[in-house]
């Protein structure tokens, strides 16, 4: 089952959100997160909040999509005056395993009560196995205009140890569809780092999604997360565990030829094939902007205040029905934590983090990468702090350095 929801403060049954919080709405982009909890199978690395026809407990579809619209009228009384939604994303799960009319149903809802930006984006995740090529047409004349495609991989064996039931040659004829029915901003997802997957088999994933000419692709390296499928294999010892140095060279391989190719990277784990290209949802999560996130364990941002659904589809129906804010917790953020999460996400930016953001002892220790190789020494000197290739596979010990010697640092200017 997915991972446990964080802790937090009790959320009120109303929803409202802290004065403070509703007067900043507007003074950055705003933007709406639909989380359609439906799998047809659990993929064996999934840790999200999913759940499969039996473990739904007498949910339905028709509840789901009512208690969205519950949320949604909710979230226009809390933000009354939040500005055009600036993206929209539906993600999952497998947001196409709802009909496409339910989905335009939603976005006609979200159009209604927040209205959209002359050019605002509005992704739907898609699972090669389960879009029609009629589906496809729905979407692009309900005003999706932007479609993700979970490819994973081109290689038979890589695909079945992820539990992926798609076949590699469905992936380009579900890319196809999508442009037949008018998508021309269309991305593909790839994991790399399954255990039993070469170098061969990366280098004809790479290969399989720039021969499918996307707009946009996003390479993760694969986490085993405790709980899943793909863990107690692991454990059993019936897979081989996952490879630092091997996920390294793999992501090396992956920006050789994904630049090659005309894709620039914009943040660590993806590419697109010109700025305005670049995911503006995933932009606003990294930018600190504000979301609202609708539907069963759904996540939400605005003015500092953050908080999270109940997980369960029954459970979150149940508290849109009872007219109750279906949050399950809260928590504000002080300075100092936005300040940190401001950090830790920016850094990751092929726009950089600029130095101001920086204490005393982080700018110590981020010049000392600079020496290092970590960090770019042109964009330093203008007063950014950008990740070089190097520094892009030790990202995360990159913001660790940060974070102590930030946290050393206004340790000694308090003093």
């Amino acid at each position: 089952m997915p991972s446990e929801s964080p802790a937090g403060e009790p959320a009120p049954s109303n929803g409202r959100l802290p004065d403070d919080a509703v007067r900043v709405v507007g003074s950055v982009p705003f933007a709406a997160y639909v989380h359609v909890p439906f799998c047809a199978t659990r993929c064996g690395y999934c840790d999200f909040n999913t759940y499969t026809a039996g473990e739904l407990n007498g949910a339905t579809e028709q509840q789901y999509v009512g208690a969205i619209l519950a949320e949604i009228e909710l979230a226009r009384q809390v933000v009354p005056h939040a500005p055009p939604l600036s993206s929209v994303f539906f993600g999952g799960g497998t947001p196409t395993l709802l009909r496409a009319a339910d989905q335009a149903l939603i976005l006609r809802a979200l159009r209604e009560s927040f209205g959209l930006g002359p050019e605002a984006e509005i992704t739907t995740e898609a699972n090669p196995e389960s879009v029609s090529e009629a589906q496809l047409v729905a979407l692009r004349e309900a005003g999706v205009n932007r479609i993700s495609f979970g490819m994973q991989s081109a290689v038979p064996h890589v695909l079945a140890t992820l539990d992926r039931t798609h076949t590699p040659g469905r992936v380009r004829e579900a890319v196809a569809e999508a442009r037949a029915a008018g998508f021309d901003n269309i991305s593909v997802d790839l994991i790399y780092g399954t255990p039993g997957e070469s170098l061969a088999d990366w280098r004809a994933s790479l290969d399989a999604a720039v021969s499918l000419e996307p707009q946009h692709i996003s390479a993760y390296a694969l986490i085993v997360e405790a709980g899943t499928a793909l863990a107690r294999r692991i454990d059993r010892g019936e897979l081989a565990s996952t490879d630092d140095d091997d996920q390294a060279t793999k992501y090396e391989l992956a920006e050789e030829l994904l630049s090659a190719a005309g894709y620039e990277w914009y943040e660590v784990s993806n590419w697109a094939r010109s700025p305005d290209l670049a995911s503006r949802h995933n932009l606003a999560y990294w930018k600190g902007h504000h979301w609202w996130g609708f539907g069963p364990g759904a996540h939400s941002h605005v003015g500092g205040v953050r908080w999270w659904n109940v997980r369960h589809p029954r459970a979150y129906a149940e508290r849109m029905a009872a007219a109750e804010s279906p949050a399950l917790a809260r928590e504000v953020l002080g300075e100092p934590t936005r300040q940190l999460e401001r950090l830790l996400l920016e850094v990751r930016l092929r726009d950089g983090l600029a130095c101001q953001a920086l204490s005393p002892g982080a700018l110590v220790a981020a010049a000392s990468m600079v020496r290092e190789g970590l960090l770019d020494p042109a964009a330093w000197e203008s007063g950014t702090v950008l990740l070089t290739l190097r520094g892009r596979l030790l990202a995360d010990l990159v913001v660790r350095r940060l974070v102590v010697d930030d946290d050393e640092g206004m340790a000694n200017a308090e003093v």
